[in-house]
């Protein structure tokens, strides 16, 4: 699944060999993590706890919404009625008996993301009291389906939807506006399948877990209001237009009780897996959060630090070698005109700071494969990256100014490609160090 290329050893002294093992150790784990927070494990595990015993049909929105779907339709079978597939351009694979599989747009909604909303609500519009929903949600769904409420034009949504993401929003803020822009999410589409009833089977790409924020929580009571959405676009000064401001300025609260709402999968998952692996190859691992949200260049910065402070007389008292292991979702706030994503920033900031060092090498994960809108998961560092970009005549602190980490880790074979994973819980940044060279 990781597609990076191999260095030669050919003229390397014995640090530089030892920096290739520490290497192949870090892609070894992005690997085994990926492998071990797939969602089929929690499908199954909450499939095995809730009671169904109605005929069944399934929705499924998101990145991971085909693994999930498959699962269940592995499990079920032909005891659902109808079933539907909505996730992001290629990350469908294949057809599954019964369902309709739609792909669209992410990050921004298109004219795709239009029709499977349109779908999903014909769907919900066929379900009746006498049926039960099984809904499979995963991060991504709120581009990939969106029905503008009354008013509104995909366009604007767009907009809207580009500002916030460049703006440094975090996702709760980020959602709690996009739910308000929308016919689908907080809590409309729960209350669309009324009288039915069901459950939302969730895998979380959201810090704190939050259920009303995950995937714009489609199927969750909506506690925020118009105040709510005023000060996010206050607080980061967007001019969303008058006609956007209006619609917002009037929106209310959505009640709903009908789905039962089930957080399984999440970043503990994530950084947990981390851990495991860590500990087989050798690294006492240390969890520093499971809930990081900062800018990405910030934890680039703090990783970069923590690397002295481990090295230069181990400050921190740790365990050589070890695993420092961060998760959480970071935010860019864009002021240039490159290509990246928040963990490619994050690791090439990072590789700034560790300039030089022969016993580091971090790598930062999107564990959905998809960092930012590129087509990148991540970034993999060490003390060499910046040495190799001055060698081609690539200054680092532009590339960073411009926010163009990707072409900068491109450039030197740093980048994270697994392409699409089929889970989706959140980031992790992981720094091996080791103390033979201290």
């Amino acid at each position: 699944m990781y597609q990076a290329g191999t260095l030669g050893r050919e003229g390397i002294d014995s640090s530089g060999i030892e920096r290739l093992e520490m290497r192949k150790d870090a892609e070894l784990m992005i690997r085994k993590i990926i492998a071990d927070v797939l969602p089929m494990k929690a499908v199954r595990k909450v499939l095995n706890e809730i009671e169904l015993d109605k005929p069944v049909y399934v929705i499924a929105i998101g990145k991971a919404a085909w693994e999930m779907a498959n699962e269940t339709f592995r499990i079920l079978g032909d005891r659902i009625q109808e079933g539907i597939v909505v996730t992001k351009y290629n990350h469908a694979r294949g057809e599954i008996p019964g369902f309709a599989i739609l792909e669209s747009g992410h990050p921004f909604p298109d004219e795709n993301s239009l029709r499977a909303a349109e779908a999903v609500l014909a769907l919900a519009d066929r379900v009746t009291q006498e049926e039960q929903v099984v809904l499979l949600l995963s991060g991504g769904g709120s581009a990939l389906v969106e029905k503008p409420i009354g008013g509104l034009t995909l366009s604007e949504v767009e907009y809207t939807t580009k500002l916030l993401l460049k703006c440094g929003a975090d996702i709760v803020e980020i959602n709690t506006v996009r739910k308000h822009l929308s016919e689908i999410k907080g809590g409309k589409l729960a209350q669309r399948l009324m009288p039915a009833t069901g459950y939302a089977i969730i895998l979380s790409d959201v810090v704190g877990d939050h259920p009303e924020m995950i995937a714009s929580g489609m199927t969750y009571q909506d506690d925020t209001n118009a105040e709510d959405v005023e000060r996010v676009l206050d607080k980061y000064q967007l001019d969303v237009g008058e006609n956007v401001r209006r619609v917002l300025t009037c929106s209310k609260k959505v009640h709903a009780g009908n789905i039962v709402n089930i957080v399984e999968g999440n970043v503990k998952e994530l950084c947990n897996a981390a851990v495991v692996h860590a500990k087989e190859m050798g690294y006492a691992p240390y969890v520093i959060s499971v809930d990081m949200k900062c800018e990405a260049k910030e934890l680039g910065t703090w990783f970069g630090q923590a690397a002295h402070k481990c090295l230069e007389g181990n400050k921190w008292n740790l365990r050589l070698p070890c695993a420092l292991i961060i998760g959480g979702e970071t935010v860019v706030k864009v002021t240039g005109n490159g290509m990246g994503g928040r963990n490619q920033e994050i690791a090439l900031q990072a590789a700034k700071e560790i300039r030089g060092m022969d016993h580091v090498v971090l790598f930062s994960l999107a564990s959905d494969g998809t960092d930012g809108p590129t087509d990148a998961a991540g970034g993999i560092v060490d003390g060499t990256t910046v040495l190799k970009l001055e060698a081609l005549g690539m200054d680092i602190d532009s590339c960073l100014a411009d926010n163009d980490a990707y072409h900068a880790l491109q450039a030197v074979d740093s980048l994270i490609m697994t392409g699409p994973t089929g889970t989706n819980v959140n980031d992790v940044t992981v720094m091996l160090i080791h103390d033979r060279f201290a």
